[in-house]
């Protein structure tokens, strides 16, 4: 049947059981049991207001009472356009609870993507802020179907005296005043349904539960279905391969965002079928990031590595007392080895005895699928595949699978494996395939290898590799050499064309924090690379940043840097 079948990795799993039962229920359905389970634990707190898992469910089917009374329907697609407020989670269960779909998406888009998304999923209606309602607005008449506009406010949302000081506040001057008609308020569709009567069960396990975006595996955006199995399977599997008999009661720090599926799938839904409190985030800054840290002490943070390197950087965090973490989980994007050593170093210098575990996964299986157990840790490995999901290696272009420690793309098994890409057969038919022991595999378009014990070694997507003289270069691995240099915080290497060799190495290089720019710098980091990296490889150009710039998610952007260099040629 093939190494992926045979699951060697199970010997490393600790107490984590190899297999997990899966209720067929609805998204909506597994939160309600917990609220029973946990009626005055808080699901979530925002800005210093809690609320009870009695209370969201109460108002999740007041939200759902009116989105009936608006005319949202099972099977209707609604746009949540939201950052991680309460609004944005009331209207995701809530349309979970009426057998709609939310359409997530980032509320910082452009307008003309916000376009671009509500005419893909053809959208029946719109939840955003009222400060991102002018971007709505002026794309309502380039959209194929008619779609309602929702208005949510931050300022509803805020405890006594936030709620009476934020009108004073720059952020709040700066929304414009919304018109008088053309929108319904959030507040006003919450208290509009009360003679609308909901059934007691809307939608199955196997039902589209939500689309999200992403390149894929070839870098067009394209919306992946996922289903209610996908994401409830996703949570029951991370908190057993978290090495946790419960969550109940522990905080998450939710910052990773809504519209994501690390933040959708991990901060918010993991959190709310293990009866755990979402500390919500709806702006990632350092100041506010060590802020809560310190404040609220939450035990579990998962975050893309960035998240992991701003602690280093963080203001307040000196003489901070971390032993209260309890479990941090990085995905989203590569850890590098270094980069774990530091932030492993800083957790231990502040009391933590917990370690960061690197996860991997992709969109198009929510987000994560394989964690390093507990206490089986392997350098530069993202750890075993979660219980019920399978890994194999195979030749790239191929179903063949390869041998163990042969690079390869990474496919996935099992029950958080999307539904498809929304409208897209050709490329599902591309990215999900029946192998030849019957089972489908999601072919992920990332080059790794699995060692004979079943640990899981990334290396980066396939489209990323630089070809430089005929040879194989990969960014990841330099970005990993490199940030192994003591004066550097974070590298980014990317492929500039080149005449001569096809294409040459560039590094961009953030230095510790402390450390000035300059070309002795350059200078002892190149040298330090001439030690460790083959001269076909060496980066050709080094060039300083103070930051480098991120996705919307916080991974960082090398897409961005290609483009600038791409122009600075050109320009030459």
């Amino acid at each position: 049947m093939g190494i992926a079948l045979t699951a060697p990795w199970r010997a490393y799993y600790g107490n984590t059981p190899a297999s997990l039962d899966y209720p067929r229920l609805t998204m909506y359905q597994m939160v309600a049991e917990t609220a029973k389970k946990y009626p005055k634990t808080l699901a979530y707190t925002f800005m210093g207001k809690g609320t009870t898992y009695e209370e969201f469910i109460q108002r999740i089917d007041r939200a759902a009472k009116g989105l009936v009374k608006l005319g949202i329907r099972k099977g209707n697609r609604v746009t949540i356009c939201m950052p991680n407020t309460p609004q944005a989670l009331d209207c995701f269960y809530a349309l979970n609870r009426i057998g709609a779909i939310p359409n997530m998406i980032h509320p910082l888009s452009a307008a003309q993507e916000i376009a671009f998304y509500l005419n893909a999923s053809h959208s029946k209606a719109v939840l955003t802020l009222d400060q991102f309602y002018g971007k709505v607005a002026e794309i309502l008449p380039q959209l194929d179907d008619d779609c309602k506009v929702i208005i949510a406010k931050i300022a509803d949302e805020l405890p006594f005296p936030l709620s009476v000081l934020y009108p004073m506040t720059k952020a709040a001057r700066r929304i414009p005043k919304l018109p008088k008609k053309g929108y319904t308020l959030w507040t006003d569709l919450t208290s509009s349904g009360k003679d609308v009567t909901l059934p007691k069960s809307t939608g199955k396990a196997n039902d589209c539960g939500a689309i999200l975006y992403s390149g894929g595996t070839t870098g067009t955006t394209k919306g992946i279905m996922l289903s209610n199995l996908n994401f409830n399977a996703l949570g029951l599997q991370t908190i057993a391969a978290s090495g946790f008999k419960s969550i109940a009661g522990m905080k998450m720090l939710s910052i990773m965002p809504v519209f994501h599926g690390f933040g959708l799938g991990i901060g918010i839904h993991t959190v709310l079928i293990g009866g755990a409190t979402c500390i919500l985030v709806p702006q990632f800054s350092i100041k506010e990031y060590a802020n809560i840290l310190i404040k609220q002490k939450p035990q579990l943070i998962p975050g893309v590595p960035t998240l992991f390197e701003a602690l280093l950087r963080a203001d307040g965090l000196q003489d901070a007392d971390l032993s209260f973490l309890k479990g941090i989980f990085s995905g989203g994007d590569s850890l590098s080895p270094e980069l774990k050593k530091k932030v492993d170093a800083f957790l231990k210098e502040h009391g933590c005895t917990e370690q960061i575990r690197e996860g991997y996964g992709t969109t198009e299986c929510v987000t994560a699928s394989c964690l390093t157990p507990k206490d089986y840790a392997r350098s530069g490995s993202i750890g075993v595949p979660f219980p019920d999901t399978y890994y194999k290696i195979v030749r790239v272009g191929t179903t063949e699978e390869v041998e163990p420690n042969t690079e390869g793309e990474i496919c996935i098994s099992g029950p958080t494996v999307m539904l498809g890409y929304m409208d897209n057969p050709t490329e599902t038919a591309q990215t999900l395939r029946r192998h030849f022991d019957g089972r489908v595999w999601l072919h992920t378009g990332d080059l790794g290898f699995m060692d004979q014990d079943g640990f899981v070694y990334f290396r980066q997507r396939i489209k990323r590799m630089i070809i430089t003289s005929g040879y194989n270069v990969y960014p990841s691995q330099l970005e990993n050499i490199i940030d192994g240099h003591e004066k550097v915080l974070l590298s980014c290497v990317i492929g500039v064309k080149d005449d001569y060799r096809g294409q040459r190495v560039k590094a961009y290089v953030v230095p510790m924090p402390g450390v000035e720019p300059t070309e002795e710098l350059k200078k002892n980091i190149l040298d330090y690379c001439s030690h460790h990296i083959a001269k076909y490889a060496m980066p050709r150009e080094l060039e300083f940043r103070k930051e480098l710039p991120k996705t919307l998610v916080g991974k960082v952007a090398y897409r961005v840097l290609e483009e600038e260099a791409a122009e600075q040629e050109h320009q030459n």
